[in-house]
């Protein structure tokens, strides 16, 4: 409204927030187990489905770090980042935002479970084949791509995601994190290509 009463001038005031960056958690052992859990809200909330954990990034937060931060919250799993497997971009979502969601591939560096209460209604390590098969997984179109992605990754390791390589801005001097395929990357011309 304050906007109004100053016609003559340019507004200045910075615009609303247009987008709304999130990360989904896509943490698996070497045994092939994935960190899975049920929420306490949401969509979800009472369907007994399992997920992997996700969370919104916070402001001034890097993707790799967010992940990190959201497995730890709502688990009390330690993880490292690997790279972003894949990401979604979706418009009117929430708040009526564009939403950007990153899936990203975790290592697991603890084991034992410790869930948020406030958040999470259970968490627990499941085969990764038990969690394909939830006929919510199967139905979802984009839950059944992250499944054949990390099938992908798991069995053959010939997909590759984008990993964060640690830049500087020559303008500000602060680092970022630019994410890449590395492993196309550092292919020469004459290697073969799965």
């Amino acid at each position: 409204m304050l906007v109004y009463w100053i016609p003559e001038t340019v507004n200045t005031l910075p615009l609303n927030a247009t987008h709304r960056v999130g990360i989904g958690a896509f943490v698996m052992s070497d045994e092939g187990k994935v960190l899975v859990v049920q929420e306490k809200s949401g969509k979800l909330r009472g369907s007994g489905v399992w997920k992997y954990p996700t969370g919104v990034v916070d402001e001034g937060e890097d993707i790799c770090t967010a992940a990190i931060r959201e497995v730890k919250e709502e688990t009390g799993i330690d993880s490292e980042f690997v790279e972003v497997l894949a990401f979604r971009q979706s418009h009117k979502a929430f708040f009526e935002k564009s939403d950007l969601f990153f899936v990203c591939m975790m290592r697991p560096l603890s084991f034992d479970i410790e869930k948020q209460d406030h958040e999470i209604e259970a968490a627990q390590w499941m085969s990764f084949e038990e969690y394909a098969a939830q006929p919510f997984i199967q139905k979802n179109d984009m839950f059944k791509n992250i499944v054949e992605i990390c099938l992908k990754k798991k069995g053959s390791g010939y997909y590759s995601g984008f990993s964060p390589v640690s830049t500087k801005s020559s303008f500000s001097n602060r680092e970022s994190f630019l994410y890449l395929n590395k492993r196309d990357l550092n292919r020469t011309s004459n290697d073969n290509h799965p």
